[in-house]
């Protein structure tokens, strides 16, 4: 056996090991999915800072405040 069709056939049991691996992952319906992601965002709405905002003394990027002496 040549070492180019050994390579060939480590390639192919390779690919062989990844197809039946992936053809035993549990798969769902996208309806479902899209379902319990919907339930997710909407459960999780009141912690999420995108849609309630960051309360300025927590937020690291607000604009310094300027010093002034006297």
């Amino acid at each position: 056996m040549s070492s180019n069709s050994a390579s060939a056939l480590l390639k192919m049991q390779k690919n062989v090991k990844q197809l039946r691996f992936e053809a035993g992952i549990r798969r769902i319906t996208v309806s479902q999915a899209a379902t319990e992601l919907q339930a997710f965002c909407l459960q999780n709405a009141n912690k999420d800072p995108l849609l309630t905002g960051v309360p300025s003394s927590d937020n690291p990027f607000r604009p310094p405040k300027s010093c002034a002496l006297f």
